[in-house]
């Protein structure tokens, strides 16, 4: 899974809702990237950034933005169960 860079806390909490509802509507259509082709002319677009990871960057920074309505920022500890194995 990816994970966040926080690429988006620059902008406002207003956009960054916007990008996640466009986002979002590109997922359920399943648009990935869009092409055109005529007489032999090949043009095609694609995502500088794929949809899902501009929803996990877009919770990243409302998380940050709005904790009380969006939830704190998802903390991972890591647990090192060789304990006993510290010389290793």
């Amino acid at each position: 899974m990816p994970y966040p860079t926080g690429c988006f806390l620059i902008l406002s909490q207003k956009r960054i809702e916007k990008i996640a509802d466009t986002a979002a509507s590109f997922m359920e259509e399943g648009k990935t990237m869009m092409s055109y082709t005529d007489s032999g002319v090949t043009v095609s677009k694609s995502f500088p950034m794929s949809p899902q990871q501009t929803l996990i960057e877009c919770r990243y920074a409302l998380q940050i933005k709005d904790p009380q309505q969006y939830g704190q920022i998802d903390r991972v500890r890591v647990y090192n169960g060789l304990w006993n194995f510290r010389g290793l």
